[in-house]
């Protein structure tokens, strides 16, 4: 029988949480990237962000379907009941991509500079989970590391020529710098999952990512005249399923068909 929105609760064992930390966060990001689809300030760049976000829906799928043949119990759960069924406290994704980018007073530059941000992350990552003792896990990290890899260009090129270039666009890159950059220290905060995954060789500790992530960012910042300010006190906690208020808005539109006809088939 296939699940209801009520019935598909999942035991959040440390392995899962896990996976869906790196799923979820891929999945969001797809959602909000793609929302730029008909609204980016060149019609190449409509392109090109619809394709990001097909890839990053790949890479939630592959993981979403991981994730329900091996560590969801039973009965096995596939990536379409994962990613349209679950309630917005069972998404383990970061907080960074579900900020609006182009509602709520965000524009392009807040676009380019969180999938700087979400794609250099994305990449060590990836790069990280091609040694996991995973087998199938490893494999999709082989070929999300290329894409990543791309990503990472993608959004370099935009960040700098925005960020170096008008005095307009400066400002707007400085502004969005300064609405993004509060969330960044929960891309590096280890804890439990993060040990757990580690000791089991399912994957590396956030922490771990935090070094090549800024291998890859600084100097792009630095091209682009734009520096990370100081951390501060405050720590988003999406990744605990405590999520900000804009995570709501975009489950009810991306869920909306799966809940309205669950486990439709076309």
């Amino acid at each position: 029988m296939t699940p209801t929105p009520a019935s598909l609760t999942l035991a959040m064992t440390p392995p899962l949480q896990y996976l869906l930390r790196i799923a979820d966060t891929a999945l969001i990001h797809a959602q909000r990237l793609c929302e730029w689809c008909g609204h980016a300030p060149i019609l190449e760049e409509d392109i090109a962000l619809t394709n990001l976000s097909l890839d990053l829906v790949g890479q939630a799928r592959g993981v979403l379907t991981l994730a329900g043949q091996l560590y969801c119990g039973t009965p096995v759960l596939d990536e379409d009941q994962l990613a349209g069924l679950r309630d917005e406290r069972d998404f383990r994704n970061l907080t960074l991509v579900e900020l609006p980018g182009r509602r709520a007073g965000r524009d392009f530059a807040d676009a380019m500079l969180r999938n700087l941000f979400v794609a250099a992350w994305l990449h060590g990552l990836w790069t990280a989970l091609q040694a996991s003792t995973d087998a199938e896990l490893a494999a999709i990290a082989g070929k999300a590391v290329k894409e990543a890899r791309y990503h990472v260009r993608h959004a370099a090129d935009w960040v700098v020529r925005l960020g170096d270039g008008t005095a307009e666009s400066a400002r707007r890159m400085q502004e969005a710098l300064a609405r993004l950059a509060p969330y960044l220290p929960e891309l590096f905060e280890a804890d439990a999952v993060d040990a757990a995954a580690v000791a089991s060789g399912l994957g590396p500790s956030r922490a771990a990512l935090a070094d090549p992530w800024h291998a890859i960012v600084v100097p792009v910042l630095a091209d682009a005249r734009l520096a990370l300010p100081a951390p501060g006190a405050f720590r988003s906690t999406g990744s605990r399923g405590l999520h900000s208020e804009h995570l709501g808005y975009v489950l009810a539109e991306m869920q909306s068909l799966q809940r309205a006809y669950p486990g439709g088939r076309w």
